[in-house]
């Protein structure tokens, strides 16, 4: 017997290889889109917590101002849905920006 290969055992070969590097390389690019939108929901949560904080911040610095003043932080309550007008407000020198 002959060790040499046939045309169907080479050709089946050279197929059995490229789906293989198909198949690798189809997993190699799921895993980086998946990383992708992985990063991305992050970044974006922590662009929301953000927001979040400084809407929190904001709305402290401003009752404290009210209250230094004097007032009281109800007495501008505005009917149900609305929110006060975002002022500029500086940052006390005992807080951090």
């Amino acid at each position: 017997m002959s060790d040499e290969l046939s045309k169907g055992e080479i050709r089946k070969d050279a197929i059995q290889d490229g789906v293989t590097a198909a198949a690798a390389t189809v997993g190699a690019v799921t895993t980086i889109l998946t990383n992708a939108v992985g990063d991305v929901a992050r970044t974006l949560g922590g662009f929301a917590t953000e927001v979040f904080e400084i809407r929190d911040s904001t709305r402290r610095a401003l009752e404290d101002q009210e209250l230094a003043r004097g007032g009281s932080a109800e007495a501008e309550a505005l009917p149900d849905g609305q929110r006060p007008a975002i002022r500029a407000v500086q940052t006390p020198p005992d807080r951090p920006a």
